[in-house]
């Protein structure tokens, strides 16, 4: 069992006892110290939360203690039940709320469930606040409502329209554009709440071809949920043999999106936001944000395009604060995370599917071909496995003073740029692990690099 609790939210696996894993107890416990911190914040006896969740098994058990705990809490609840990340996010401003949780562990397999922590302009918490929460938590400081003031609970299914409807509003969605290409679009959704998002925003597309694979809200994940190259065999296969225009994958929150080309080949994770960037700047110059770990062809487009690039943290809140920071027009992380604030400041992959489709009908050419018109990167992405004996900070103090001469980075971590390569260092959140991602201009050089810095930490260590 594995509870793992985080200024980002609560992640653990269903089951066990109390603390070891994400047991009902611990539910109630950081829902409660939530809900605590939230009342402090807004200055209300009775705020107002959204809470939506992903079609995982476990969704309904940890909504009814979510719901009953904030309702114990004199906390009004606006219940949007079935309901992506973004679409959450929009839905905690859209009614005025203070506040919204996600019930989502968003790419971890079917045993794992999370609370994801929203505040009132539906983003992530900051460190500091999601440091309030877990120490409310550890005292266990809950005062709930006497009966007259018990929270009420409004339910509105209905969100998910009003998404798409705002969607399809922005300036540089082409709904006309989009229709006329007559795209076969193929599509996994693994069995959670994008079966329901995706299909439905491609219709208000225009688009009336679907290969839907995988798309049943049941949470029975019909493989490893990470839109990563290595679980995507089936829609590959699937989009060559149906001769499809592309192909769409999202995780089971749907803030991730994943591409794939007519021939069935990777579009890359790491250039879903470059792709939409490259459209965006084209008709509204500006600045970019991604995190320190993405691929340095978004610096490339953004600079071409007239703007200035800017490397965030790790964490979609990082990068939301340092678009705020730049006035950026665009952003989001390297794992198909499309940040574009037009909309709203959180990662969405409706908004990315009707930015790239656009991108696609008006550029009138293959997936593939687009593809190749963007600065050619490959990443290596490794992990180093962390014991007792290893001093992680002493390690990437040592880095730093070895690599001195190069331009480093240490807001995160740290990440050394070469002249046409660079490689990240950074301590895992969620794992006792380091993480060292590696970008280089070919598959061999990214991998040399990455072993080479592995070897290199492994020798310290010892």
């Amino acid at each position: 069992m594995t509870l793992i609790k985080s200024i980002s939210g609560i992640r653990g696996t269903i089951g066990g006892q109390p603390g070891e894993g994400l047991s009902p107890i611990d539910v109630v416990r950081f829902t409660s110290a939530y809900g605590m911190w939230l009342k402090a914040r807004s200055g209300k006896s009775q705020p107002k939360v959204v809470v939506g969740r992903d079609a995982r098994i476990s969704g309904e058990m940890v909504k009814n203690l979510v719901v009953g705990s904030l309702q114990g809490l004199g906390i009004d609840v606006v219940h949007l039940g079935l309901a992506t990340t973004p679409t959450t996010e929009l839905a905690v401003t859209h009614y005025q709320a203070d506040g919204g949780i996600i019930l989502t562990a968003s790419h971890n397999p079917k045993q794992w469930n999370a609370l994801k922590l929203l505040n009132e302009r539906g983003e992530f918490l900051t460190a500091a606040d999601g440091e309030r929460v877990l120490d409310i938590a550890e005292r266990e400081a809950f005062f709930y409502a006497e009966v007259d003031h018990l929270g009420k609970v409004i339910e509105d299914d209905s969100f998910l329209q009003k998404h798409i409807d705002a969607v399809l509003d922005l300036k540089l969605v082409d709904v006309a554009a989009i229709k006329k290409a007559q795209f076969k679009v193929a599509i996994d959704c693994v069995n959670s709440v994008g079966g329901i998002a995706i299909p439905a925003m491609l219709r208000a597309l225009g688009v009336e071809n679907i290969l839907e694979l995988y798309c049943d809200p049941s949470g029975q994940f019909p493989h490893n949920p990470e839109p990563l190259p290595e679980h995507l065999t089936e829609i590959s296969d699937l989009i060559k043999r149906e001769k499809a225009d592309v192909g769409f994958v999202v995780d089971p929150d749907v803030d991730r999106l994943a591409i794939i080309n007519e021939d069935g080949s990777m579009f890359g994770e790491e250039y879903t936001l470059v792709a939409v960037a490259d459209y965006v700047l084209t008709h509204t110059p500006g600045n970019t944000v991604s995190n320190l770990s993405s691929t340095r062809a978004l610096r490339d487009v953004t600079e071409k395009h007239g703007g200035t690039y800017a490397a965030a943290a790790v964490g979609e809140v990082n990068v939301v604060d340092k678009m705020r920071e730049t006035n950026a027009v665009i952003g989001g992380e390297g794992n198909g995370g499309v940040i574009y604030p037009a909309s709203h400041n959180g990662r969405d992959a409706l908004v990315g599917i009707a930015l790239f489709l656009t991108h696609l009908a008006k550029k009138d050419i293959k997936c593939s071909a687009l593809r190749a018109q963007y600065p050619a990167y490959y990443m290596s992405k490794n992990k180093v496995e962390l014991t007792p004996e290893i001093d992680v900070d002493g390690i990437l103090a040592q880095m730093k003073v070895n690599y001195q001469s190069e331009k480093v980075t240490d807001i995160d971590g740290v990440k050394i740029d070469f002249a046409d390569r660079w490689v990240h260092l950074r301590k895992s959140n969620t794992e006792a692990i380091i993480r060292i991602y590696a970008e280089a201009p070919s598959e061999v050089e990214a991998t040399e690099l990455a072993k080479s810095i592995m070897d290199e930490i492994k020798k310290m260590a010892q």
